[in-house]
């Protein structure tokens, strides 16, 4: 990779023509990275260390894009306190893409234009009007 990132696994091209790559993951990743700084749309994981006493959700909200975040743990007390320090329009525990059509999907940030999915999406084709008349 362009910034030093070692493929563990992955990397390569997916067929002849467009920009699709076998699911793909990162290793001696850096925070300043751009496969850290920008967002990918790929099946593409950065494995970055962290400093415990900083904590790893200091180090994720240093991004701009704040969509989403995955927090893998056996311990869902601590998933919890982290997903509540994460800036990120979804966290999802145990999982990633664990989407449901009753609950808003958009992100923070640079990522924040707009909800989609649950009822904050009908804000989207609705414009609120209050009258108030003194009868």
């Amino acid at each position: 990779m362009s910034d030093g990132a070692r493929a563990l696994t992955g990397g390569k091209r997916c067929g002849e023509s467009g920009f699709l790559v076998e699911p793909t993951v990162l290793v001696d990743v850096q925070p300043q990275f751009s496969v850290v700084r920008e967002e990918i749309f790929g099946p593409v994981v950065a494995a970055l260390p962290f400093n415990a006493a900083q904590g790893v959700a200091a180090s994720a909200n240093e991004s701009v894009y704040e969509l989403a975040a995955g927090v893998w743990t056996r311990d869902i007390s601590k998933a919890h306190r982290v997903a509540m320090r994460l800036k990120a329009g979804s966290v999802w525990i145990n999982k990633y893409n664990g989407f449901d059509t009753a609950l808003p999907f958009g992100g923070f940030e640079q990522s924040r234009w707009g909800r989609e999915l649950g009822p904050d999406a009908i804000d989207l084709y609705t414009q609120t009007k209050a009258v108030n008349v003194a009868l």
